[in-house]
């Protein structure tokens, strides 16, 4: 039977939620400026990785360069361009328990609900050991939302016609099941995204065949599998941290000029790739799978290591069907154009959902917060609530560069609060300062980018409440820029104040 046990409150200066890449960031950053504070991390699942402890498909990979994808302060020293998953986990583990993070990390804990207190100035968050069912109580300062935006529950997973007449295996990548041996199999992988383009070379070989069908092209960018210069300064015998940062500086400076690029000359841009595309994939590939309608960058591009999705395209161990799936059938896929795949396996890489705080339950002096009508401040501070930062990574480059800055923000703002004296911080706009758009759905397009509009904060209209996806003009912002300006309000707990800084 299930425990209802609430333990006594558990007081700390910071709470992180979430020991991913976001939350060990978090948490090395606070502790970096801040080596006296004491600081609790609470992660729903058994052990440190996040997104890279939960997905488990063959193949899973990053989509980002290692080197920016890599902590800021954590040199990353294979000179492989992408990593697979498991060595990714490790690494954030082993920064995780260099920091003497997982010391204070406490697993298998689930945060409900979080409420504020003018009156004491903290926080205090209900939370679930999901091992137990027990409740327990932490109090908290100030809050860190570190858990990305993904839904780890429930993945987007559209349903198609005739799915109870499959006869064979139905599978979402997102919950794997262990031990699913695909070897002599035939497999249709339904999505274009990275995901993908990741299961499809992964599996072929192994399988009888891999298809992957997809409603719409993406486009598809091959990166070598060894980084050149990597190679050349530790043939040199570089210090590693120096290797790290000259490589890191390079990629940070290609990944914006490429993305610039593209959207200030997408047709040029679509020229390029898709002549990368003919070079990589030899006279033979059909580029109607490889053209998308959309312009460079509305999506997110995919990159492939050492082109091995055109290498499996090539030997014939897969390809790919686009069009409108017209319904499954008992041993398959039956496409609109009357196309038959067969397949014992179809993976349905559908996307995800979005999530913010992991499904936790805000409130400000019992108000409840909604989230999706508030901006953020700097990209880091929700509008109106006090002593939260939420980490949301790049869409349009890697992920940790933000992470790193956002951390490093909030690092150098408990800092100052405790200079000063201050209890509260809370960043305060006007109804002007805020757009109809949300953080992510004006610039992408990709599917859980548009689902995010009825979960994610609004875009702003201005600075510094607008989100430019830009490293260079946040690390200006975030780390150069003075911390006590005017939407930034400071105060002591329990002293009388205006009301409508509180309204939710």
């Amino acid at each position: 039977m299930e425990q209802t046990h609430v333990t006594p409150a558990t007081h700390v200066d910071v709470l992180v939620i979430g020991a991913g890449i976001s939350g060990v960031s978090a948490a090395r950053h606070v502790l970096r400026d801040n080596p006296a504070a004491s600081l609790v991390v609470l992660e729903r699942r058994a052990r440190v990785g996040g997104t890279w402890d939960l997905f488990r498909y063959p193949g899973i990979r990053s989509d980002s360069d290692m080197p920016t994808f890599g902590f800021g302060f954590r040199p990353w020293r294979d000179k492989r361009i992408l990593a697979d998953g498991a060595k990714i986990r490790q690494y954030v583990e082993d920064a995780a328990a260099d920091g003497g993070i997982l010391d204070r990390t406490r697993f298998g804990r689930r945060a409900l609900s979080a409420d504020f207190s003018h009156d004491t100035g903290r926080w205090t968050v209900e939370v679930e050991d999901e091992s137990t069912g027990a409740r327990e109580t932490y109090s908290a300062g100030y809050l860190i939302g570190a858990t990305g935006y993904y839904d780890y529950d429930t993945p987007y997973r559209p349903r198609f016609p005739g799915e109870a007449e499959f006869r064979g295996t139905l599978v979402h990548p997102q919950h794997w099941p262990e031990g699913l041996d695909h070897t002599g199999k035939r497999v249709a992988v339904i999505g274009s995204g990275a995901t993908a383009i990741t299961l499809l070379p992964a599996m072929a070989g192994t399988a009888e065949h891999v298809t992957m069908v997809q409603r719409s092209p993406t486009y598809v960018l091959a990166l070598p599998e060894v980084d050149p210069l990597t190679s050349v300064l530790q043939k040199l015998r570089a210090p590693a941290r120096l290797t790290y940062r000259i490589v890191r500086a390079r990629n940070i400076a290609l990944q914006r000029g490429s993305y610039a690029f593209c959207r200030k000359y997408p047709r040029l841009a679509r020229r390029v790739l898709l002549g990368l595309v003919r070079a990589q994939a030899g006279k033979g590939v059909d580029m109607r799978h490889f053209s998308p309608a959309y312009k460079p960058w509305d999506q997110r591009l995919c990159v492939v290591p050492g082109g091995d999705l055109f290498k499996v395209l090539k030997k014939g161990e897969a390809s790919i069907a686009t069009g409108q799936i017209d319904t499954f059938t008992a041993d398959g896929i039956r496409m609109k154009s009357g196309k038959e795949i067969k397949a014992d396996i179809i993976v349905t890489a559908t996307g995800l959902n979005v999530r913010l705080m992991g499904g936790m339950a805000l409130t400000v002096d019992g108000e409840p917060v909604d989230v999706k009508n508030r901006v953020l401040y700097k990209a880091v501070l929700l509008e109106g609530v006090p002593n939260l930062s939420l980490v949301i990574g790049y869409t349009n480059a890697s992920w940790t560069l933000k992470a790193d800055l956002a951390a490093d923000y909030t690092a150098r703002l408990l800092a100052h609060m405790r200079r000063h004296g201050h209890d509260i911080a809370t960043p305060v706009a006007t109804d002007r300062d805020r757009s109809e758009f949300s953080v992510m759905g004006e610039a992408l397009t990709s599917g859980y980018i548009a689902r995010a509009n009825e979960v994610m904060p609004r875009q702003g209209t201005r600075d510094p409440w607008r989100l430019w996806n830009n490293y260079y003009r946040d690390r200006a912002l975030l780390r150069d820029a003075p911390l006590d300006d005017g939407p930034l309000r400071f105060e002591k707990a329990g002293v009388v104040r205006n009301a409508p800084s509180r309204a939710a």
